[in-house]
């Protein structure tokens, strides 16, 4: 599935009962953001996508929740389940046919047999229909959201950054908070450790930065760009859509954004004023505000449909729409860890541990100290290095279910024997740390024990005989116990 527009995608929703039109005149100062989170906190767990069409001291309408929900990932992703998808992906990934998704997803230098998903550069794109540069470039006339109280200043959360200079042999991407401090400036969340190397690279080389920040287009970007080791969302997602993603190169510098986008913000990184003079607070998916000096962006240009949509992502602790896109990475990234460690069956991020914290692996193990070595190859992995606390269970324990994986905890686990720990690097934005840049990690061997894990043999499981199961599902409306 490929939608040529934000528009498009918002139809297929409104088709499908997906998405509320709120007419009342909403203050995006709070207000907006109060009302998605409630919204998303229904008691349903997936509230609707919000199109606010009348937002104060703005002409602009505001779409929020847009990927909130089990069944809208599955609308963006052209998918009945996302385990579905899962499971074709890890099909495609395992086929031996030449020039097909295994070149494709490890993402090899030489691109060959890949050029009907590559993106593709066009003269024209409606993102471009109207173009303010210089004096008339205004951030205050976005309806940009603030989300909380204790930021002082409206953050954009839902653009699609590029950065770097387009001679490079792979631009900078990623999705990062953008603090509104001046009707032409914005200040650039860096916790991404690449981005942290690129703007040192600013500072070293003395030279601009150029950036551009896409709105909108193909909700698939967005999910293409929030998962680990991809290089080139555009790419990925091309794979995913079955089409390219078709780009126009910006009006102020010469990096290429989606044609399709809603809005585009176009700038530079002033490599002689790198970082903001105050610290700025940003709220944050752990319910907490991180308050730091951020590198700044000048704004040239705002380009933009003749009638946009600005999409905004409400930061909050789950459930949010980051918990829903967390759960869509998961099942995409699913494959890919099996193929690197075939032993893993299964693998969840429950939505308490904000998509990051927690992680729950059931896995086929068939040897002494089998979890310990699955262990750390997951911490060895770029997307699950930070993990803060990982559970091993064996295959036939559901780890979407949270009752079974701590049951497993319960009855498998020896705190001496099975709490394994260990350090790595923390994120910036983790305040239990006690130092500024490692975090302490721990994992749970909670798998039946076998050979000489353990001294003795455990007692014998639990489980009725099949043939009784069956007789009392067959009799089972006999009982009257269906009410």
């Amino acid at each position: 599935m490929s939608y040529d527009s934000l528009a498009e995608f918002l139809s297929q929703l409104q088709d499908h009962g997906e998405l509320v039109r709120v007419s009342a005149t909403v203050d995006p100062a709070l207000e907006l953001a109060a009302i998605t989170d409630r919204v998303a906190k229904s008691s349903t767990g997936s509230g609707p996508a919000l199109l606010f069409e009348s937002v104060k001291n703005s002409s602009l309408p505001v779409v929020t929740n847009l990927l909130g929900s089990h069944r809208r990932l599955c609308l963006c992703l052209g998918t009945d389940s996302l385990d579905e998808l899962s499971a074709e992906l890890d099909r495609r990934l395992h086929s031996p046919s030449p020039g097909g998704w295994l070149d494709a997803l490890k993402l090899v230098p030489d691109w060959g047999g890949l050029s009907r998903w590559l993106p593709r550069l066009v003269k024209t794109g409606a993102v471009q229909q109207v173009v303010r540069m210089g004096r008339d470039v205004n951030l205050w006339d976005l309806p940009i959201p603030r989300s909380w109280p204790g930021e002082r200043d409206p953050v954009l959360t839902s653009g699609l950054i590029v950065a770097g200079e387009p001679a490079a042999s792979r631009p900078f991407h990623c999705r990062a908070p953008l603090v509104v401090t001046s009707q032409n400036e914005l200040a650039w969340y860096d916790g991404d450790p690449d981005q942290n190397a690129l703007l040192q690279s600013v500072r070293e080389s003395r030279q601009n930065l150029p950036v551009a920040i896409s709105l909108g287009g193909d909700p698939l970007l967005t999910l293409a760009t929030n998962f680990p080791g991809i290089k080139d969302p555009r790419l990925f997602a091309g794979l995913l859509r079955g089409a390219s993603v078709e780009l126009v190169r910006c009006r102020t510098n010469e990096l290429e954004v989606t044609a399709a986008a809603e809005i585009v913000i176009e700038g530079y990184v002033d490599a002689a004023n790198p970082r903001s003079s105050r610290p700025l607070s940003i709220a944050r998916d752990n319910g907490r505000y991180l308050q730091r000096e951020l590198p700044l962006i000048q704004v040239t240009a705002i380009t933009h449909r003749a009638n946009p949509v600005l999409p905004a992502m409400i930061v909050a602790k789950p459930l949010s729409e980051e918990s829903w896109i967390a759960l869509a990475t998961e099942r995409l990234m699913l494959p890919w860890i099996r193929r690197l460690i075939p032993e893993v069956v299964d693998l969840h991020r429950p939505f308490s541990g904000a998509g990051r914290n927690l992680l729950f692996v059931s896995l086929r193990k068939t040897r002494p100290l089998q979890a310990s070595r699955i262990l750390h190859a997951l911490w060895g992995m770029e997307s699950l290095g930070q993990t803060k606390l990982i559970v091993l269970v064996d295959e036939d324990i559901d780890v979407k279910n949270e009752d079974q994986v701590w049951f497993a905890v319960g009855n498998h686990a020896a705190p001496d024997r099975d709490f394994l720990f260990s350090n790595g690097l923390a994120r910036d934005d983790d305040y239990t740390t006690s130092m500024s840049i490692v975090a302490s990690r721990v994992g749970i061997d909670a798998t039946q024990k076998v050979g000489r894990e353990s001294i003795l043999d455990p007692p014998q499981r639990l489980e009725m005989p099949p043939a009784i199961l069956a007789r009392v599902q067959e009799r089972w409306s006999e009982f009257g116990l269906d009410r």
